[in-house]
């Protein structure tokens, strides 16, 4: 009896380290097809690639009460990538945000955020980035450009990622996928509200992270026009 319980014990062991050896396989090869995609790696077509606004984000988070970051995004927004499918370094990338449409999901934050404490948006209404520069330094690419907020330019540099690209179609033009993700100092650019705890904490932390995830696609006649902006979608 004590054999057979045994036996029965190694199989089913046997069985499980089978399952779970195809199911690690399945998602290294997964990983491995992002991989190459999130790389770059495809080839896209070389032309003029409008960002499409209800499938693209231009968000942040920020550090509240030294604990969680929170979210925010800008609604209203255009940019376009001049894409070089020959050489990536002679693409250029530039957008300009609409600072009044900045949305955290709470309305009297947004209204805050709109004031002087913050972006001042009567006196400096437009976010932009112009590129001067894209490299590829090993595997990672590179874009450098101009930033400007609150009326202050910087030059920044930070990495980007190629999703991919997908072909034409009927209904829309080749499309291309690019993330980014870098940090800022907001007192750069003139932002220097403070509030802070009694244990000296910041209620807004001076670095913010930009998200970067844009969908952009070459016009065709037979392109619907993009709607305006509105919260990401899943689809």
């Amino acid at each position: 009896m004590k054999r057979k319980a045994v036996f029965f014990a190694v199989a089913v062991l046997s069985l499980f380290a089978i399952a779970q050896s195809g199911t690690t396989a399945r998602n290294s090869s997964i990983a491995e097809r992002f991989s190459a995609v999130a790389g770059g790696t495809q080839q896209g077509e070389t032309g003029v690639y409008n960002f499409d606004r209800a499938h693209t984000f231009i968000g942040f988070k920020v550090k509240h009460n030294g604990l969680i970051e929170v979210p925010g995004f800008f609604r209203d927004f255009t940019g376009k990538i001049n894409y070089d499918a020959s050489d990536v370094t002679k693409s250029s990338v530039e957008f300009t945000a609409k600072a009044t449409s900045i949305d955290t999901g709470v309305a009297r934050r947004d209204d805050h955020l709109r004031n002087k404490d913050f972006f001042e948006v009567e006196t400096y209404p437009e976010i932009t980035f112009k590129s001067t520069k894209v490299e590829k330094k090993g595997k990672n690419l590179m874009i450098t450009g101009d930033f400007t907020m609150k009326g202050v330019t910087k030059s920044i540099t930070f990495p980007f990622q190629i999703a991919g690209f997908n072909p034409a179609t009927e209904r829309s033009g080749t499309r291309m996928g690019v993330t980014a993700e870098t940090m800022l100092n907001r007192r750069d650019y003139g932002i220097n509200y403070e509030s802070k705890l009694p244990n000296g904490v910041l209620g807004v932390d001076d670095n913010v992270k930009v998200v970067l995830a844009i969908e952009a696609v070459i016009p065709t006649a037979q392109a619907p026009a993009s709607g305006p902006a509105s919260a990401p979608k899943s689809e």
